[in-house]
C-alpha cells in the first residue's frame, strides 16, 4: 500500500473511531497540534502507564520525578538551548514558504510546495524554543521559555532528589511530561508535532561505568518495545556516526520503526557523559558532585538517557496494529493492538433487545467496569456489524449475551484477532479476562 493511502487510512480511522482529532478542527485546525479522543486518552494513558511500570514500579534504582513546564531561563543557557537549539532554515523565493535546509526536497534544490528548482535563499538560523513573559511587563528581563524537553528537570534535582530518596548511584529519575519546540515543517500526523509528551529516565553512573550501563539500556529499551506486540523486524537500531553525534554525547543510538513513510527514530538512548551536571553546576554556583558513602570520593556522575515520545510510541502502535483482512469474502478493518494497550479492553452485546438479554448483558458491562476492566455496551445493529466497530476499535474481546446464556449463565467470547469463540460462565468472565492482562 502506498505510504499517503497508508497514513490517510489511519488518520481516518483514528477520527473515526475516537482516538485523534486535529486541534480546533471547527475554526480551521492548528498546524500538528491534535487533540485525543476518547480511545485515544485512554491508548496514549496505557502507553504511559506501561511505561512507568516497567521503569519505576518494577525497579528499586529508579525514583519518579513531575518537573514544571516553566524553569529559571539560566536552565536553558546552561543546557545550551539558548545559543544552539536551531535548526537551519531557509525560504522559497517563489512562494515565500519556509522549510528546514535539511529536507530531502531541499537538498535537490526543489521547493517541495510549489515545485519551483533553486528558488532558495541563504540558509539562516531558527531557534526551536517557544519564547513568553512571566509577570505583567513585557521585557528581556521576564523572558521564559516553554521547555523543548523534560531531561533538564532531572539534572537541576538530582541532589534533590538523590538526598530524599536516599538512593545510591547508580539511580535513574524518569519523568513523563510535556515540552514543546517550534518546528519549522511539522507533519507526518502525530510525529512531528509542535507540543508532544516525553518519557524520559536519566540514570546517573560512576564514570567508567558508562559503556556497560548504555548497553544495559539499549537492550532493556529493546526488549519494552517488543513486549508492546511492536513486531522486531520493523525495529531497528541505528548508531550515531561521529558527524551525527550531539556535541555532548559520547555514544547514542536511534531506536527506528518502518513508519509507511520510511525508518523513523522514536526513541533515543545517549551516553550524555557529566556534560548537563557540570554545565548546571557552572552556571548555578551551585556543588552538583555525587559522594560516595564507601569511599567519600567526591565525583559528577555519568548519564545514561533512555528518551521516547508518548505521542511517537502511539503512532507505532496504531501503524503496527493495522490491517486490512479479507474473511470468507468479508473485508474488515482490525486494529490488532496488544490487549495491554487496547483502550477498550471488552465489548457486551445483546444478541437481541428482547427476552431480558439486554439487562443481563448491561448488568455484566457494569460489573466489568467496576472492576476496572473498560467495556463498552452496545445493542444497536446486528451483530456482525458491532464486531465491525470493535475490530476497528482495537477491542480484544467481544461478548455476545444470547438465548443460551438464560438457560445456563454462559456468553460467547470472540477473539478479534483468531476470530475463536468459547463459551465462558457469566461468573467467570472477568477472571478470564483478567488472567489474559495480567499473562
Amino acid at each position: 500500500m502506498p505510504a499517503n493511502d497508508a497514513m490517510d487510512k489511519l488518520v481516518s480511522l483514528c477520527k473515526r473511531r475516537g482516538y485523534i482529532f486535529q486541534s480546533s478542527e471547527i475554526y480551521g485546525g492548528t498546524g500538528s497540534v491534535w487533540d485525543y479522543g476518547p480511545l485515544g486518552v485512554e491508548l496514549k494513558r496505557n502507553v504511559k502507564d506501561l511505561w512507568w511500570s516497567a521503569m519505576v514500579h518494577q525497579r528499586d534504582d529508579v525514583e519518579g520525578l513531575d518537573a514544571a513546564i516553566l524553569m529559571h531561563p539560566r536552565v536553558w543557557e546552561a543546557s545550551g538551548h539558548v545559543d544552539g537549539f536551531t535548526d537551519p532554515l531557509v525560504e522559497c523565493g517563489s512562494c515565500n514558504r519556509r522549510f528546514r535546509a535539511d529536507l530531502d526536497e531541499v537538498l535537490a534544490g526543489q521547493c517541495p510546495v510549489c515545485g519551483a528548482k533553486d528558488a532558495f535563499g541563504e540558509a539562516r538560523s531558527f531557534n526551536l524554543m517557544f519564547k513568553t513573559f512571566m509577570g505583567p511587563v513585557e521585557e528581556a528581563a521576564s523572558t521564559i521559555y516553554l521547555r523543548p524537553e523534560t531531561a533538564q528537570g532531572s539534572y537541576v534535582n538530582f541532589l534533590n532528589i538523590q538526598g530524599a530518596a536516599r538512593q545510591k548511584v547508580p539511580f535513574g529519575i524518569a519523568q513523563i511530561g510535556k515540552a514543546f519546540r517550534n518546528e519549522i515543517t511539522p507533519g507526518n500526523f502525530i510525529f512531528r508535532t509542535r507540543e508532544f509528551e516525553q518519557m524520559e529516565m536519566q540514570f546517573f553512573v560512576e564514570p567508567g561505568t558508562d559503556d556497560e550501563w548504555f548497553e544495559r539500556w539499549l537492550e532493556a529499551r529493546l526488549a519494552w518495545h517488543q513486549s508492546l506486540g511492536i513486531r522486531p523486524e520493523k525495529l531497528r537500531v541505528h548508531p550515531h556516526g561521529p558527524d551525527e553525534l550531539a556535541h555532548y554525547a559520547k555514544k547514542a543510538v536511534d531506536i527506528e520503526y518502518e513508519y509507511p513513510f520510511g525508518w523513523k527514530e522514536f526513541e533515543g538512548v545517549h551516553n550524555r557523559t557529566d556534560f548537563d551536571l557540570s554545565r548546571h553546576q557552572e552556571y548555578s554556583g551551585k556543588r552538583l558532585e555525587y559522594i560516595d558513602p564507601g569511599t567519600n570520593q567526591r565525583f559528577l556522575p555519568y548519564v545514561i538517557e533512555t528518551a521516547v515520545g508518548v505521542d511517537r510510541t502511539m503512532l507505532v502502535a496504531l501503524v503496527d496494529a493495522y490491517r486490512e483482512e479479507s474473511i470468507e469474502g468479508d473485508e474488515r478493518v482490525v486494529l490488532a493492538l496488544a490487549p495491554a494497550l487496547a483502550p477498550i479492553k471488552a465489548a457486551v452485546f445483546p444478541l437481541v433487545k428482547k427476552d431480558g438479554l439486554p439487562d443481563v448483558a448491561r448488568a455484566l458491562h457494569d460489573g466489568l467496569r467496576s472492576a476496572s476492566i473498560p467495556s463498552f455496551f452496545d445493542l444497536s445493529g446486528s451483530i456482525g456489524r458491532r464486531y465491525r466497530r470493535q475490530d476497528e476499535a482495537g477491542t480484544p474481546w467481544c461478548i455476545t449475551v444470547d438465548g443460551q446464556t438464560l438457560e445456563d449463565r454462559s456468553v460467547t467470547i470472540r477473539d478479534r484477532d483468531t476470530l475463536e469463540q468459547v463459551r465462558v460462565g457469566l461468573d467467570h468472565v472477568r477472571g478470564w479476562i483478567r488472567e489474559r492482562l495480567d499473562g
